[in-house]
This record gives structure tokens, sequence and C-alpha cells, in this order.
């Protein structure tokens, strides 16, 4: 099966009306960070890549008066369980392996607490790379999903996170047998 990139990924319409909604360049940072927690901690990168550019599509706009409230979007948001939805649709329709879909998608789910009780959640390696990489990219009041950038300059950024995943997927495994 072949894999499916984060620039296909990108240059899908759903995925651009999405994260074009939330922030772009949060969520390109947001992967770039993801690249470079994976390949530390010695996680999937193609996975913790995909998770981290698809994080915010679920994202609903809760503005006031032309601004993000981000007190209404704590008390009403479910953009994780939206986003997870909508990222496995996307996926499956791209031609991602359904099981890494699944995976993607509940990475995505699990990336925040915002729609939980606090300290609820038991994630996997995995799922915490998602939710550290979003965390470490946060600014006060949501106010990283008010940054610009234009799609090119994302989709030339996605294609440099390809190329690395790309090279590290066709690195030789050390066997510890």
């Amino acid at each position: 099966m072949m894999r499916i990139t984060l620039e296909t990924i990108m240059q899908h319409p759903v995925t651009q009306k999405y994260l074009t909604r939330s922030g772009l360049k949060h969520a390109v940072d947001v992967c770039e960070r993801a690249l470079e927690l994976a390949t530390r901690r010695g996680l999937d990168t193609d996975l913790a890549t995909k998770a981290a550019l698809l994080h915010d599509i679920g994202h609903y706009e809760w503005y006031t008066e032309g601004k993000w409230n981000y007190d209404l979007y704590r008390q009403n948001d479910i953009h994780a369980i939206k986003g997870a939805e909508r990222a496995h649709k996307l996926l499956i329709r791209l031609g991602e392996d359904p099981a890494h879909a699944k995976e993607i998608s509940v990475m995505i789910l699990l990336h925040t607490d915002s729609y939980l009780p606090p300290n609820r959640i038991q994630r996997t390696p995995l799922q915490q790379l998602v939710h550290d990489a979003d965390t470490y990219v946060e600014q006060p009041g949501g106010l990283h999903h008010y940054e610009t950038m234009d799609i090119e300059d994302a989709l030339a950024r996605v294609r440099l996170i390809d190329a690395v995943v790309d090279r590290l997927s066709n690195l030789p495994r050390i066997s510890n047998a």
C-alpha cells in the first residue's frame, strides 16, 4: 500500500477548509514539533505527523464580535470528537490504511482533554506525543489560532516533513534478536 503523504492530505479541499478555520500555521507548527518528538522518542513519524497536522480539523468557530472567545470554547468545545470523525473519513477517502486511519483518529480524539474532566485520559506514547506537540506550540487565550500562513508556505513545510518521514521509514531497522 502506498503511503499517503502530508502533501496529499493538505491538498484536499476538506483539509484546507478546516485547517484554515482553526489555524493553518498552528497545524504545521504542531506537525513539525511532532516529527521532532517522534524522532527523539523512537515513535512512528508517519502516524505522529498525520495526527498532528489534522489534530484541530474538528474546530468550530467560537467567535464573539470577531474575536476568539476562549471561555466559550472551553465551556462548549468538542473539536477533538468532531476532528477524529472528520479525519477518519478524509483519510479513508484518500486511501490510508484503515488501521492507520483509526489510530490517527484516536490520537486526534485524545490530543486534548478540553471536553473531559481534567486528568482522566490514559494515553499511549503516540497519543501523548500529539498532546505534547500541541501543548508546546499553544499560546494563551488561543492566540495560536490567529497566526496566518499562506497555503503555499504550508505546503512547502509539509513537503520537507514528508521527505524526512520518507527517509526515516526507509532506514533499516535494528533488531534486538
